[in-house]
This record gives structure tokens, sequence and C-alpha cells, in this order.
């Protein structure tokens, strides 16, 4: 199985636990008198499967991504770098969009608000940074559909 599909597998594992729990909510309690639509022990069944399948793809995954290398560095280092990269870009994206708002006063004897960053210079930023995060998500799920997991 290439990684890729096991990530897949994993994200419709997360999705098919969290669908399991709003069935189990809706099971766990009904009137005196009436039954569920869903038996509970058989969606109790069913989420465990689903947990324990998950359980082992997250440990294969982590194992696979910690062992291969890309250009010198793990898949882990990349991914930690990838999201420290959308953490930045949003920190200085908002930054950006807050400094370019205080330019406005309703009167020219109001008090004027001045941006104390420069905005350009950020959006730049956010601008290289951007495609820096790009080329690496596209280099991570270049190597994610090349890479055997390793069991």
């Amino acid at each position: 199985m290439k990684l890729a599909e096991a990530l897949q597998e994993r994200a419709d594992l997360n999705t098919r636990i969290e669908q399991l729990r709003g069935r189990l909510n809706a099971a766990c309690i009904v009137q005196e008198g009436e039954k569920p639509q869903e038996d509970p022990e058989a969606l109790l069944n069913e989420l465990d499967m689903c947990i324990q399948r998950l359980e082992t793809l997250i440990a294969v995954i982590n194992r696979t991504n910690a062992e291969t290398l890309i250009e010198g560095e793990t898949i882990t280092a990349l991914i930690a770098r990838k999201d420290c990269l959308r953490l930045k870009i949003s920190a200085y994206r908002n930054l950006a969009g807050s400094a370019a708002e205080v330019n406005y006063r309703a009167r020219g004897s109001e008090i004027r608000f001045l941006p104390t960053v420069n905005v350009p210079a950020l959006r730049s930023t956010v601008d290289r940074l951007s495609k820096e995060y790009r080329v690496l998500d596209n280099r991570i799920q270049a190597a994610n559909w090349s890479i055997d997991l390793k069991l």
C-alpha cells in the first residue's frame, strides 16, 4: 500500500468514527417502550474496529514518515516545516490585514492611526512563504504516492 492510500484511509476512518459517535449518541437513549433505530452494541463494535484500524494506520504512517528520506530530510521533518509555514503565513496575513485597516479617520481633526509595520513588505513575505508552502506540499504529496508503507 502506498503512503497516500494509507493517508486517505486514515481520513476516511476519522470521518467514519465521527459518524459512528453521532449515531451512538442518537441510539443511546430512547423513550420508554421504544427501541433505538440502531443497535448500540453493534455500533460500539464497529466503532472499536474502526479505532483499532486507525491506531494501526497511524503507527505505520508515522513509522514510514520518520524513516523515509526525501532529499536528505525525513517526511516528518518536512511535515513539521509545512505546518510551521502555514502558521507563519496565517500570522503574517492577519497582521498585514489588521495593519492595512488602520488608515481611516472621519475628519481631519480626529486622531489618526498609522500602521507600525510595512504592509506591502508583509504581503510580499506572505506571497513568498505561500509559494514555499505550495512547493513543499507538492514534494510531500509526490512522495506520498511513490512510497510504500513500512510495515
